[in-house]
């Protein structure tokens, strides 16, 4: 529905579809997982967690002992929980599935069980952001979504207002999923990371925290690192925030770009270990674009 390409911090290419215009929100599926980690990001600089090797038992008692103990805020963020769950979405038993309809996910999430060893291996898991959100939320002492429009959303000078989903009225956010917004305000989130947390001048979020976002923790999962995809095709280096059905902020700083794709149809198996087949789609077509303009 959306397709903005944006090359030396203006707009190069701007392309609304299906009745969608500028200020349409769509929803980001899991590109949240990638503002939860900048929620983290900045509790950590508000000094309100200490760092990413704050266990998540300290938290929530449910996560003190066993496997869990060894837990931190860090293998939530970086997709090394050991959490069980299955990262399925077109099945309607799958916890992704159970989680999104649960009227009190934090009591589900809560009732999860840590079976692999915390901090060891990559397994991509909305479970983790959910739980990572849930530990920020007490560390701040405020509700997630106020606490990114706070330090995010209005310092971003973001034109719209977005909308979170929650678990029921007043309730939990699905911080897996679900913030709908706009291309333009989704671009914001890429262009501080392109400019290494700093905004107008005020360093919103930590360069070193950004850097190790946008840097992989193990090296057998070269693909992510802490809430962020990374990668490395035909010469492009980069890394992109990716929701399903094709929801993508990719970043591409050498060549001062950030590409922007919402929509409701994407690669149907996006939830894998590797890059979405339509990834590679938009930045090569972005490349064309480029290039035929020149």
């Amino acid at each position: 529905v959306a397709f903005l390409i944006i090359k030396n911090d203006s707009i190069w290419h701007e392309q609304y579809f299906d009745g969608y215009a500028k200020d349409s929100r769509s929803n980001s599926f899991s590109m949240a997982k990638s503002i939860v980690t900048m929620a983290l990001g900045k509790a950590i600089m508000d000094k309100k967690i200490e760092s990413l090797e704050v266990k998540v038992g300290t938290f929530f008692p449910e996560f003190a002992s066993g496997k869990a103990q060894n837990l931190t805020v860090g293998d939530l963020a970086s997709m090394a929980s050991g959490l069980d769950w299955d990262e399925k979405y077109y099945s309607p038993f799958s916890k992704t599935t159970q989680a999104y309809f649960d009227r009190d996910l934090a009591r589900f999430v809560k009732g999860l069980k840590v079976t692999r060893d915390p901090g060891t291996s990559y397994q991509y898991s909305s479970g983790n952001t959910q739980l990572l959100a849930m530990c920020i939320e007490k560390a701040v002492g405020t509700n997630l979504a106020s606490y990114v429009s706070e330090k995010f959303w209005k310092p971003l000078g973001a034109e719209n207002d977005a909308l979170w989903q929650t678990d029921s009225e007043n309730g939990l956010v699905k911080a897996y999923c679900c913030i709908a917004s706009n291309a333009r305000d989704f671009a914001r989130f890429g262009k501080l990371y392109k400019q290494h947390g700093k905004w107008n001048g005020k360093q919103l979020l930590d360069s070193s925290f950004v850097s190790k976002c946008i840097t992989p923790r193990f090296p057998e999962s070269p693909q992510y690192g802490y809430g962020w995809w990374i990668f490395d095709h035909d010469g492009h280096q980069g890394y992109y925030m990716r929701g399903h059905l094709g929801q993508f902020v990719i970043v591409i700083p050498k060549d001062d770009l950030i590409i922007v794709r919402l929509g409701h149809k994407g690669n149907v198996n996006d939830a894998g270990e590797l890059h979405a087949n339509d990834f590679y789609v938009y930045l090569e077509e972005t490349y064309k674009m480029l290039s035929q303009r020149k």
